[in-house]
């Protein structure tokens, strides 16, 4: 996930709403994509990773705050279902 090379249909992107800048980009666009039904496909690619001194300074903090994102974005939020739940009492 965190290679920072995704490629996608235009009417995926379109169908999407991002909130998340910095390293909480990719995990949200995961769990979006993922609970959208549309299939994903991994394919390989070539990769050299930063050493530490180059610039890699990922922390275990990272992996937690990728994890809480895709956790945030993989259910709907309390305002939504809220207003959904609205909806449907002034429609009956």
């Amino acid at each position: 996930m965190e290679t920072c090379y995704k490629l996608f249909r235009s009417e995926v992107l379109k169908g999407i709403e991002l909130k998340s800048n910095r390293f909480g980009f990719e995990p949200e666009i995961t769990a979006k994509v993922a609970k959208g039904k549309w299939r994903l496909y991994e394919v390989p690619i070539a990769y050299a990773g930063r050493t530490y001194e180059e610039g890699q300074k990922f922390t275990w903090m990272d992996g937690v705050l990728a994890l809480w994102t895709i956790i945030r974005f993989s259910f709907p939020s309390r305002r939504k279902r809220v207003a959904a739940t609205k909806l449907e009492a002034n429609r009956g």
